[in-house]
């Protein structure tokens, strides 16, 4: 008799818990393929959206500039004047800049605007 109360007890167990494990089964499946789509459709929007911030990065991105003219002494600071006498610019590295006082010279850099001040990356004669 406790034979078969246990098969019984051990039959009914089963029964309940099958269909719960089955489900759980089921809920992770799905779960695992939503993921699965979400990422594909996260990196196929990523890799849309690169050559647009390419393109952003690129149109921002300080552009190398050569300016002609005459670096001269103004107050305590030596300037460009552009070759036509119009323009001057200020320059952030002035110990280079030193070196070549009242002599023609070719900065090569990159122009703030908004301050008129080159990032020089080379002075060399012209």
């Amino acid at each position: 008799m406790k034979k078969k109360t246990a098969k019984k007890k051990i039959g009914m167990v089963l029964r309940l818990a099958m269909p719960a494990a089955l489900v759980i089964a089921g809920l992770f499946y799905i779960g695992q393929t939503a993921t699965a789509q979400n990422q594909e459709r996260n990196s196929t929007v990523l890799s849309q959206d690169k050559p647009a911030q390419q393109a952003d990065e690129q149109k921002t991105a300080p552009e190398k500039k050569t300016f002609t003219g005459k670096i001269v002494k103004s107050g305590d600071m030596v300037v460009l004047v552009d070759a036509e006498g119009k323009i001057t610019y200020k320059l952030d590295d002035q110990q280079m800049a030193k070196e070549f006082v009242d002599r023609d010279v070719r900065v090569i850099g990159v122009l703030d605007n908004s301050t008129g001040m080159i990032r020089v990356n080379s002075i060399v004669p012209a």
